[in-house]
């Protein structure tokens, strides 16, 4: 269920929604609202995702406290980033929204069909600030050295790693040599990193 899952992933994340019960009370809590009012008040926490402006507690009245204001914010912020990161069905969605009104969990679904696109984009350019260089190319060549100013036969095979990074709009060229053992070593850090990678999907 999402709600098991987003308490799974930010338990991994630190993002302290341990607890699956209170990430509940900290969501229906969107029931202090006017149901006509809550497609309004979603699309403001949608923009606030997407980098825009969020929903002002002052536009809201006395509903909340600040921190249930605070809580209920992040809460819905990290289902809509959850729902359209893990691409999980809107079936489940909705199962993992069933102690709410239905008329809640009905907006909170039909926002995220409507922003899907919007919070995808977002989570794309989140992501990618992550590091504004890019790898745009590369090239490899095998070499063998067979002897250096110390060593008369050496006969040590060399990789050669040419890199084209594209950061700021600019191409720079990165050369690598490496012997067989930064190779391994290498290789074991990219296929450690791949890992990590899946297992965040």
């Amino acid at each position: 269920m999402l709600v098991r899952q987003l308490t799974r992933s930010s338990a991994l994340m630190g993002c302290g929604y341990t607890d699956a019960g209170r990430l509940l009370k900290m969501i229906k809590s969107i029931e202090k609202l006017p149901a006509a009012e809550c497609p309004k008040f979603l699309h403001r926490v949608v923009d606030g995702v997407c980098g825009r402006s969020p929903p002002k507690m002052a536009d809201y009245g006395t509903r909340w406290s600040l921190t249930e204001w605070m809580e209920l914010l992040d809460a819905l912020s990290a289902i809509f980033r959850l729902a359209v990161g893990k691409n999980i069905p809107d079936k489940e969605v909705k199962e993992s929204l069933a102690e709410l009104d239905s008329s809640y969990s009905d907006a909170i679904l039909s926002c995220l069909k409507a922003r899907n696109e919007e919070i995808r984009q977002s989570l794309v350019e989140r992501t990618n600030a992550v590091s504004s260089a890019q790898l745009q190319d590369f090239d490899w060549q095998i070499k063998l050295a067979l002897s250096s100013d110390k060593i008369s036969t050496l006969q040590t095979p060399l990789l050669n790693l040419s890199l084209d990074i594209r950061e700021g709009g600019a191409v720079r060229p990165v050369s690598i040599e490496m012997n067989r053992e930064e190779l391994q070593s290498l290789v074991s850090s990219l296929e450690g990193a791949n890992k990590v990678v899946l297992q965040l999907k």
